[in-house]
């Protein structure tokens, strides 16, 4: 989480705010969108598709419990049908089994 990124900056003296981390972030996200976004297209118009999902703790802000979400592997690998296409993962996230990707 931000919070402990930037107490663990602080302990060697480098300020860096939770606001300041979080717009890097959100700055990341957009710049890496249509890099994701050409990534899903090619793992999931695949015609073979290997998936699983994990849960993972997620810890909601002002909050101390941790609520279940679950992250989401698409795999696309042929190469052992002789594809000469290149292998790919794609990861997302969902807040609950549904699998409504965020």
């Amino acid at each position: 989480p931000l919070y402990r990124q930037s107490e663990m900056y602080g302990r060697q003296g480098v300020e860096l705010s939770r606001s300041l981390l979080s717009g890097w972030v959100d700055a990341c996200c957009r710049l890496l969108s249509p890099l994701e976004e050409a990534l899903q297209d090619y793992v999931l118009t695949d015609g073979k598709l290997h998936a699983d999902d994990t849960p993972v703790p997620v810890l909601l802000p002002g909050n101390k419990k941790t609520k279940t979400g679950r992250l989401w592997t698409y795999v696309r690998d042929d190469r052992n049908a002789g594809s000469t296409l290149a292998p790919a993962v794609w990861f997302a996230y969902s807040p609950d089994r549904k699998g409504i990707h965020l």
